[in-house]
């Protein structure tokens, strides 16, 4: 059931354009990860927290994300913080390609933190970041970077694996 929904939610993907409407289905996608993702114990109590550094249209889509949807049973926050030093312990941190610049610190930030951090740029992958968003033969898709996911402590299962690009 889990894998069909995630299918759903590609295609519905893949027939929508624009980057307003990309950035409802990255928000769409990072939604979904959270089912698809464990963290460990000490990130899985009150809120949870998204931080999106620097300014970035998905802001607004997150926050409006976060008033109907919920992690479990709790609730979604989202910040937006200015600089990598302003990272502190959340659960999901948000790079937009303007910030791609500032991956190097960010991973020296969150290096010992279980924070699934997500990109938009192409090469930020492979470069560490844990999630990172790409346009495919014009189709948006998501690269997985497992080893540096499981280096922060996060346990990513195979149905999500199975529909990412493995770096």
């Amino acid at each position: 059931m889990k894998r069909y929904l995630l299918v759903v939610i590609l295609l519905v993907v893949n027939s929508v354009g624009g980057l307003a409407q990309a950035y409802k289905m990255h928000t769409v996608f990072i939604f979904s990860f959270t089912r698809y993702i464990q963290w460990p114990d000490n990130y899985n109590g009150g809120d949870f927290e998204i931080l999106v550094l620097g300014d970035s249209p998905i802001v607004d889509e997150l926050k409006s994300m976060a008033q109907v949807k919920k992690v479990g049973d709790r609730n979604i926050k989202v910040t937006r913080i200015n600089a990598p030093s302003e990272i502190r312990k959340c659960n999901i941190l948000y790079i937009p390609a303007s910030k791609s610049a500032e991956i190097a610190d960010v991973l020296g930030k969150v290096m010992a933190q279980s924070i699934l951090v997500v990109t938009e740029e192409p090469g930020l992958g492979a470069k560490g970041s844990n999630v990172n968003f790409i346009t495919k033969d014009g189709k948006l898709a998501f690269e997985l970077n497992q080893s540096a996911a499981l280096k922060q402590g996060l346990k990513i299962s195979n149905e999500l694996s199975r529909l990412a690009i493995l770096i």
